[in-house]
């Protein structure tokens, strides 16, 4: 391996993101034939294949996949070097790519431009997507840190709350619902559910919610791609819904939705700072990891009630 250079791994990534030779020599600015020689010597020096070429293009063998993921983690400790070099030469700098699952977008911008105030000099960047592919982003090294109601189980990680999430049922203000108190259980599994997609935290807890009523979860409800399409249609009468309340703050606020008073809600999850435990924390991660755990709270969504007046 003393033969193997940086160029090496870049070459086997360009390879694995463009899918085709020519493209990830146009990506590195190399001849096609120059990128090849450089595979055939990592390929040489293991004696195995990175490869199988196939009509379609490129597609990574075991050994393939094995060396970009190292490739990944070299690449990794080279932007920690380099924040650590700004550190001892005095400078306040750095980059950090944050990733939030989409129930995370409501308060996220407010946390961010919070940090950045602070340490203008650190460069963010923001990925918003489902829970899977916040997961997805994690595994292959594209984001830092991610902020999530439940760590990924499928990567391992180190994850640190910084905050409450409460979860609740809303439905429109003319629901014949609205005006019940202490609504059961079994009387709130009648109702018609909109629903996020398999895998989704608030879909998760709501299947958990009802586990113990019978076929219930069988038939969870209508699935809706995105938390504002649910609150459009809970709005329209659709049907009532189980959601974030970070995500309802001004609807509830105008008395466009209402949140039902039902027997063990809210239910009350956590927010979680999430990094790979095999990722290298820059001081970017660091100052912005201390920042969550100190001040996050301060910027999720507030509320006057998670439950409606009592009577009487």
């Amino acid at each position: 391996m003393r033969n193997l250079t940086l160029k090496h791994f870049k070459t086997v990534q360009a390879i694995i993101k463009c899918g085709k030779i020519v493209s990830a020599a146009k990506m590195l600015g190399l001849s096609p034939p120059a990128l090849t020689i450089q595979l055939r010597q990592v390929e040489e020096e293991f004696q195995l294949a990175l490869f199988d070429r196939t009509s379609d293009g490129m597609r990574p063998t075991a050994a393939g996949r094995a060396f970009v993921e190292t490739a990944q983690v070299i690449e990794e400790h080279l932007g920690l070097l380099e924040d650590k070099m700004d550190a001892i030469k005095g400078l306040r700098t750095g980059s950090l790519r944050l990733g939030v699952v989409s129930t995370a977008k409501y308060f996220a911008p407010r946390l961010m431009a919070a940090f950045m105030k602070d340490h203008p000099d650190i460069d963010m960047r923001l990925a918003i997507g489902n829970r899977a592919q916040t997961i997805d982003n994690l595994k292959n090294h594209d984001i830092d840190i991610a902020l999530m109601g439940r760590p990924a189980k499928e990567v391992p990680v180190r994850a640190s709350v910084f905050g409450d999430h409460p979860l609740v049922i809303i439905a429109p203000p003319d629901h014949p619902l609205v005006a019940a108190r202490d609504i059961s259980k079994e009387r709130i599994s009648e109702e018609h559910f909109l629903i996020r997609e398999p895998g989704s935290g608030t879909r998760i807890s709501l299947e958990i919610f009802l586990s113990d009523v019978p076929g219930r979860i069988d038939d969870l409800g209508v699935e809706m791609a995105s938390n504002e399409t649910i609150k459009q249609a809970v709005m329209a009468g659709l049907g009532i819904a189980f959601i974030s309340a970070h995500t309802i703050a001004a609807e509830t606020e105008a008395g466009r939705l209402v949140i039902l008073d039902v027997v063990g809600m809210p239910i009350r999850r956590q927010w979680f700072s999430v990094m790979r435990t095999d990722h290298a924390i820059s001081p970017a991660m660091a100052t912005f990891n201390d920042f969550l755990m100190r001040k996050g709270a301060m910027y999720l969504p507030l509320f006057g009630k998670l439950y409606p007046d009592k009577a009487g």
